[in-house]
């Protein structure tokens, strides 16, 4: 891989010598506090992004490696980004999101803020205001904020949509609504849904040492088992701080397996999902806004009026490259 200049990446790569089609892909790398993403800036609407050239551009071994392949798109070039300017005509751009397996994702929360971050970089977004993006889970709504650890990073907030219960308040009341067994674990336990425009079970652990024994190398077995699949996550509530201003801060920590890709460092409707289940456990007088520590880092969740939620988190772009498609994995 070379690196290209930021204003000669195409989805093409142009054209060889001879006046044939080039094989090569531009293509950046970016995270959010370590969930990766191979990014592509296809806003013409160029590219053919086919299973077999997503799982070949994450493959962490003979490709460029991610936990999933993300494509900067014109929403009209799309029939669900035609359903997204119905809902906004603001959000001419589609987040066309596809896991590391190459199977459709509805939504990312890190993946949307590093979309947000390319939007920047390749100059289809300047920054202030909102950046309003079409994604398969509904329109979303992106802003820069002050990085709150004082680290000087670029950081994001999204207004994640609505969010619910599937299960009611029956699932609440039981404790749960569906029962999962993790490897590593010796007991069955019950798990929560939560869906954020895609699907998650959450499940509480004791404490860190439980948390550190689970063995995410295959994928936890939830029963029923949903329709679409489902992410799971693995909490451990670890109590509340006061803030500066006498606001209360809920803190969990949380490790995830996301179907299609296995365990990840990070999951933004994950973390989403973990805080929202811990503080609907915790009934009245919990907290409005959870810190949620991943392995990769640490990313903010509000619970905003008309039942929406916000993810707040940092989004990096470490590289820019060309990918010769020809030496992929096939």
């Amino acid at each position: 891989m070379t690196a290209p200049s930021a204003s000669s990446a195409t989805p093409t790569g142009g054209s060889r010598p001879d006046g044939a089609p080039s094989s090569t892909l531009a293509v950046l790398k970016g995270h959010g506090t370590q969930n990766d993403f191979v990014l592509v800036d296809d806003r013409a609407g160029d590219l053919d992004l086919t299973p077999e050239l997503v799982r070949a551009l994450a493959d962490r071994r003979a490709g460029v490696g991610g936990d999933g392949v993300i494509r900067l798109v014109a929403s009209r070039a799309l029939p669900e980004g035609a359903a997204s300017l119905v809902e906004d005509p603001r959000a001419v751009w589609f987040m066309d999101y596809r896991n590391a397996d190459g199977s459709v994702a509805e939504m990312c929360g890190n993946g949307v803020r590093v979309v947000a971050r390319l939007a920047e970089h390749v100059g289809a977004w300047d920054g202030s205001g909102e950046l309003v993006l079409g994604t398969r889970a509904g329109v979303r709504r992106v802003r820069r904020v002050t990085d709150p650890t004082g680290r000087g990073a670029d950081w994001y907030a999204v207004d994640m949509g609505p969010w619910h219960l599937p299960g009611g308040a029956g699932a609440v009341e039981a404790g749960g609504d569906a029962e999962v067994t993790v490897r590593g674990l010796d007991v069955v336990r019950p798990g929560l849904s939560v869906d954020l425009g895609n699907p998650h079970t959450v499940l509480v652990l004791a404490d860190a040492g439980e948390l550190a024994r689970a063995d995410l190398s295959v994928a936890p077995d939830v029963v029923p088992e949903p329709p679409r699949g489902t992410n799971v996550e693995l909490v451990v509530p670890l109590g509340e701080r006061t803030e500066a201003d006498g606001g209360l801060t809920g803190v969990v920590r949380m490790r995830v397996h996301e179907r299609g890709v296995g365990e990840t460092r990070s999951c933004g409707t994950g973390a989403c999902a973990a805080a929202l289940a811990v503080r609907t456990w915790a009934g009245a007088g919990a907290p409005d806004v959870w810190t949620v520590e991943v392995p990769g880092g640490t990313v903010r969740v509000r619970v905003l009026d008309g039942g929406h939620v916000e993810l707040a988190g940092p989004a990096v772009l470490v590289a820019e490259a060309v990918v010769d498609l020809e030496a992929l994995p096939r």
